[in-house]
C-alpha cells in the first residue's frame, strides 16, 4: 500500500511540477515517506497505549521527548519496521512507567546531572542523511539541549505532578539513549556522520 500510495504521489508532483528535477522529486519523496511513516506508526502506537490505558501518559512523554529531539536530535531507524518495534518497546514501556513510578528527589537529581553531561558530551547527535555540516550550528543546538535540560530540571524541582516529573526525566533518557555512539554502533549506524565531509569535530 506505501509504495503504490507514493508512486501516485510521485507520479501527481511531476505532472504538476514537471520541471523539478529528480534530485528535486527526491526530496520531496522523501519527506513525503516520512509523513506517511510517522501517521502510520503513531496511529498503531496510539492504538496500544489505549488498549494498554496508558494514552494519557504517551501523549505527556511524546511532547517532553520531542521538544528535546528538537535540538538533541538522534539516531533513526533505518527501516519502519525497526523504528515501529523500537518505539513501540520504548514509548509504551515509557509511559507505562510515567503512570506507576514515583522517583525520589535524590534520584532525580542524579539523573538530571547524567543526562546534563550526556547532553553536553553528545548532543547534537547527527544522522547520515541529514549530517549537521555547520559547526555552529551544532554549537547552537548543542547550547539549546543543554538550556531545555535545565528547564526541565527546574520545572522538576517548582511543580508536584507525577505525570510531568517523570514525563520530563524519562522523555531525556530516551533521547540521551539514542544520541550516545553505543546505540548508533549497536543498530550498526554511523556517527558523527560531518566528519566524512572533512569537518572537524
Amino acid at each position: 500500500m506505501k509504495k503504490r500510495l507514493l508512486t501516485f504521489l510521485k507520479e501527481q508532483i511531476k505532472k504538476q511540477y514537471p520541471n523539478y528535477s529528480n534530485d528535486r522529486l527526491d526530496e520531496i519523496m522523501y519527506g513525503i515517506e516520512g509523513i506517511y511513516l510517522t501517521i502510520t506508526k503513531t496511529i498503531i502506537i496510539f492504538a496500544l497505549s489505549l488498549i494498554l490505558g496508558v494514552f494519557k501518559e504517551l501523549i505527556v512523554l511524546l511532547i517532553a521527548f520531542n521538544f528535546i529531539r528538537l535540538f538533541a536530535f538522534g539516531m533513526h531507524a533505518n527501516k519502519s519496521i525497526t523504528c515501529l518495534i523500537f518505539s513501540s518497546l520504548v514509548f509504551l514501556t515509557g509511559a507505562f512507567l510515567c503512570k506507576h513510578i514515583t522517583i525520589s528527589k535524590e534520584v532525580l537529581y542524579i539523573l538530571y546531572f547524567l543526562v546534563l553531561i550526556i547532553m553536553i558530551k553528545y548532543a547534537p547527535a547527527d544522522t547520515k542523511k541529514r549530517p549537521l555540516l555547520k559547526s555552529n550550528k551544532r554549537l547552537k543546538f548543542k547550547i539549546l539541549s543543554v538550556i531545555v535540560t535545565i528547564i526541565y530540571f527546574l520545572i522538576t524541582i517548582f511543580i508536584n505532578n507525577n505525570l510531568i516529573i517523570n514525563s520530563l526525566i524519562i522523555g531525556l533518557i530516551i533521547e540521551c539513549i539514542l544520541i550516545i555512539p553505543i546505540t548508533y554502533k549497536a543498530f550498526k549506524m554511523p556517527y558523527k556522520n560531518y566528519l566524512k565531509y572533512g569537518l572537524s569535530a
